[in-house]
């Protein structure tokens, strides 16, 4: 019999701060985390803009000589897996820690340190590039230190689908649990890519907004003036647990993982299907987990990244799903507040839509000023509004025409 799983903890470093509270009070006050870049000279790119995380410090949550061996990201992992096991009240030291995995999701891995590194080969030779190098730039390495630094020897993963890294993570942890193979699981995914190179990759391709003299108004999910997503980053963390394990400890329960639904496009390597059917794929697979009918969805947490190619292709899957109904559900994108993190989105989006559960209220999408007649649901515009959350569903959709959608249900009457 599959057991049931439960929320019990959420962490995240964003550019509002460190914790679910600064992430949320944040983006239900409709504030921008979009700035001019500070971290490297923009004045020869198209985009000078990003979601960038300033002034972060790993130091008081761990020992530097640990610290000091992290690429950014997995800084960033640490810190919010330590945040996500502390709000869960997790006593470590009576915690059976060989049924303690951990699944993360990440679509560059350690890149800082792979640029760091190539330029020290070209500049220095061979013999300066760091023996820490491989150890800090794979991509595995922020769940491998997650685990020695909390001591957990159970399920071990990483995984990379592009921009629904982390959504993928969250549902393989959801499965193990629910398969009985762990008790417990940190999962989510973590996310550093602020750099030359990334920027300059994704402004070659025209991803990316050039609105650099209104960095604040320049992610613009659904509406007309979009000209593209703002580049993010971060993590995001859950604790998992079962229900038994959960209720054994008096643990608090946020939520509960209903189900879980993937698919590919099978289309193209960057663009969507345009007629939406992978996602809309994706979302009836997770319909069917969950053992639900479409008119039960409160409410979705959208990919929603502003692009030309991706807000009209969701909302046509969302159409197709939900028929009448998808007039009738909120439809919201942080990502007009926080950018695209890329790897990390997923999991901060669903920090984000756990929390919309518990508060009773849905973060708004900032910057819809102009709706696009292509795109006419309700995304929730510019002001966040309360609502009785039962059933939310998350999307997330990857280059390469990976998807993933996660619902999560209220434990609330």
């Amino acid at each position: 019999m599959l057991k049931r799983v439960a929320v019990t903890g959420l962490g995240c470093v964003t550019p509002f701060g460190i914790g679910r509270h600064a992430l949320f009070d944040a983006l239900s006050a409709g504030r921008s985390a979009v700035s001019l870049v500070s971290s490297f000279d923009t004045s020869e790119f198209k985009t000078k803009i990003a979601a960038e995380i300033k002034d972060f410090d790993p130091d008081p949550y761990f020992p530097k000589s640990e610290t000091r061996r992290m690429d950014r990201f997995t800084q960033f992992a640490a810190v919010a897996a330590k945040d996500a096991l502390i709000d869960s009240g997790l006593d470590l030291e009576k915690t059976d820690k060989s049924r303690f995995g951990i699944v993360l999701g990440s679509g560059f891995g350690g890149i800082a340190t792979t640029l760091e590194q190539h330029k020290n080969l070209l500049e220095r030779g061979a013999k300066r590039v760091s023996p820490m190098c491989v150890p800090m730039m794979i991509p595995n390495m922020a769940a491998g230190n997650l685990a020695i630094l909390f001591g957990l020897r159970g399920p071990n993963e990483t995984l990379c689908t592009a921009c629904a890294s982390s959504s993928h993570a969250i549902a393989a942890a959801f499965r193990m649990i629910q398969s009985g193979k762990a008790d417990l699981m940190i999962c989510g995914g973590s996310e550093a890519p602020v750099n030359p190179l990334i920027l300059a990759a994704f402004s070659s391709m025209n991803a990316l907004s050039k609105r650099n003299g209104e960095p604040e108004k320049a992610s613009r999910p659904f509406d007309k003036e979009r000209d593209g997503f703002v580049l993010g980053e971060g993590a995001g963390i859950l604790v998992l647990e079962s229900f038994e394990h959960a209720k054994a400890r008096k643990a608090a329960i946020y939520a509960e993982i209903a189900g879980a639904g993937s698919s590919a496009d099978a289309f193209h390597i960057t663009s969507p299907d345009p007629d939406g059917l992978g996602a809309a794929s994706a979302m009836r697979a997770a319909l069917a987990d969950a053992g639900i009918t479409p008119d039960k969805i409160s409410a979705v947490t959208a990919h929603g990244t502003g692009t030309v190619a991706n807000d009209p292709t969701e909302t046509k899957a969302l159409k197709s799903v939900f028929w009448e109904h998808a007039y009738k559900i909120p439809v919201n994108s942080i990502k007009s507040m926080l950018g695209h993190a890329l790897g990390a989105a997923a999991a901060l989006e669903a920090v984000a839509a756990v929390s919309s559960m518990m508060s009773g209220l849905i973060p708004p999408t900032i910057n819809l000023d102009s709706p696009d007649p292509e795109c006419d649901l309700d995304y929730v515009p510019n002001v966040a509004r309360k609502a009785a959350l039962k059933y939310v569903m998350t999307d997330s959709f990857g280059f390469g025409g990976q998807n993933s959608v996660l619902i999560f249900r209220s434990l609330r009457s």
